[in-house]
């Protein structure tokens, strides 16, 4: 496709330049969730790995089903791998703070009238 010409400016356009600032900068949420999905793996690791939900437990004298050890475990792990993840995307957000560049836009607002 051809490159159209820039269409003439109508009445009610405006165009100016502006320098604003541009940096890239992680997101929060992928990090998070990420943080998530590692806390669940670790656990679902954790609870398979030793065999200690067979023995009777010292303190409640009750044996735990693997299911309940995976989340008690879950419950830790996630907590744990979502504040080490947030933790680390302020890191990353900060140092992405420091590699913000400068550049100059054009800025054009179009007014026109409803006609309906």
């Amino acid at each position: 496709m051809p490159d159209s010409p820039t269409p003439p400016m109508t009445p009610g356009a405006s165009r100016r330049s502006e320098t604003v600032r541009v940096r890239r900068a992680p997101k929060f949420s992928v990090f998070l969730l990420l943080g998530a999905g590692l806390g669940l793996l670790t656990a679902l690791i954790l609870t398979y790995a030793f065999n200690g939900t067979l023995t009777q437990s010292q303190n409640t004298g009750l044996v735990y089903s693997p299911g309940q050890v995976f989340g008690f475990l879950a419950l830790i792990c996630v907590t744990v791998g979502v504040a080490v993840f947030a933790i680390i995307a302020l890191i990353l957000d900060r140092v992405s703070r420091k590699r913000t560049r400068e550049v100059t836009v054009d800025r054009e607002t179009v007014q026109g009238s409803d006609a309906g």
